[in-house]
């Protein structure tokens, strides 16, 4: 038997060395390895000072505190920021990048090989997939710093004491873990490929972030700032979870209450962070004796900063209202026009085709010497009724 020729398999293409594809493709190893330079750098002594200045937290202000009932001295170690917390940020930035890159091989891109998705839907999963995961983390660990510090019972506490500038290292590293995930956010838009058309939100989105990070942690609102964080992350995680459950439940049994009950948050969420800024800006700080800026203790109370601050966390709130509720039209609209296409159309009535004379003649001269009589008679008849 004559055997047909086996065709060689094509030898798969390795994008030319630093190449934009090499480092898309490579881009979790290269960071790797440019954060294990510091971890190396940290174990040898001649460079271990300016390698613990990228992993370690900084700018300590450590005061010792008096043990009620006891002679004994408890050592709190507290810190301010300064300069050194962008060499952490950076740092914490590469590891954010390697973690999404993990999440992302390990676990997201499974997934979704089995879902089969469009490239639209499967940039969407990808999104909520990694936000989840940074959300889930920020949630527990804001819940755990606001039980600590008991906020939730002494609520005065958000803002008796002000300015807030002494922070334990939970604390500090929570707003360092912040600014370096919504950083890395850049650099991932360029190692995702991510569409010119969906780049613009998640920039927006990732700027937000780090404006509001940034301006909780310099001005010293640490406690109510991380109350709101941790409130609009719930939403947001809840929002998150039933886009998900929406691609992986394709026949719709749990993904309508999950939409529900995110949107249902989501109100919440806005009207209690709004409350909670009220609360805090417009009567809490007011109350204080020391309003004058102060660079050196790190106050910022005055009418002018919380006028604006609280200005800025309504116009937020506005902002996201405002995109949920023409997200909402937008899918209305949607499920409008589909249950429209799916309505059975009317049918036509089929109206008689009136025959032309010689179409008849033709019909007449297929039959019978006889039929043809008869049915001219019929005709004639038809015809002097109708006159």
């Amino acid at each position: 038997m004559h055997k047909m020729p086996v065709k060689p398999r094509k030898p798969t293409k390795n994008p030319s060395f630093l190449s934009h594809e090499f480092f898309i493709q490579n881009h979790a190893d290269i960071v790797s390895c440019v954060a294990m330079v510091f971890v190396i750098g940290l174990m040898i002594q001649a460079t271990s000072s300016l390698a613990y200045t990228f992993i370690g937290v900084h700018h300590n202000v450590t005061q010792s505190l008096d043990l009620q009932d006891s002679i004994e001295k408890q050592t709190d170690t507290l810190y301010t920021y300064g300069l050194k917390d962008l060499c952490a940020i950076f740092f914490y930035s590469l590891i954010c990048i390697v973690m999404h890159a993990i999440l992302q091989e390990y676990f997201l891109d499974k997934v979704t090989k089995k879902l089969h998705l469009s490239k639209a839907k499967h940039s969407k999963f990808n999104e909520s997939g990694q936000l989840l995961v940074f959300y889930l983390i920020s949630i527990v660990w804001g819940i755990d710093i606001i039980l600590r510090q008991d906020f939730i019972l002494n609520i005065t506490s958000l803002w008796e004491g002000y300015p807030h500038s002494a922070l334990m290292f939970a604390f500090k590293f929570y707003f360092i873990f912040q600014l370096s995930y919504w950083i890395h956010c850049y650099p991932e838009l360029y190692f995702q490929k991510v569409k010119r058309d969906e780049m613009s939100d998640r920039i927006q989105y990732a700027t937000l972030g780090v404006i509001a990070v940034s301006a909780i942690y310099l001005l010293n609102l640490n406690r109510v700032g991380i109350c709101l964080l941790t409130l609009h992350y719930l939403s947001e995680s809840l929002y998150h979870v039933a886009r998900i459950v929406e691609y992986l439940d394709k026949d719709d049994n749990g993904s309508k209450g999950i939409h529900m009950a995110a949107s249902g948050m989501f109100v919440l969420v806005r009207l209690g962070s709004i409350i909670l800024s009220v609360l805090t800006f417009w009567y809490g700080l007011a109350l204080s004796d020391n309003q004058v800026i102060n660079l050196a203790e790190g106050n910022f109370n005055t009418q002018a900063v919380r006028l604006g601050v609280l200005a800025s966390i309504c116009a937020i709130q506005a902002y996201f209202m405002w995109h949920f509720i023409t997200e909402q039209l937008q899918q209305m609209r949607e499920q409008n026009a589909l249950s429209a296409a799916s309505r059975p159309k009317p049918k036509a009535e089929k109206k008689p085709i009136k025959k032309t004379k010689k179409e008849e003649k033709r019909e007449d001269d297929d039959l019978p010497e006889v039929d043809q009589n008869t049915k001219k008679t019929l005709r004639s008849r038809t015809a002097t009724k109708a006159k």
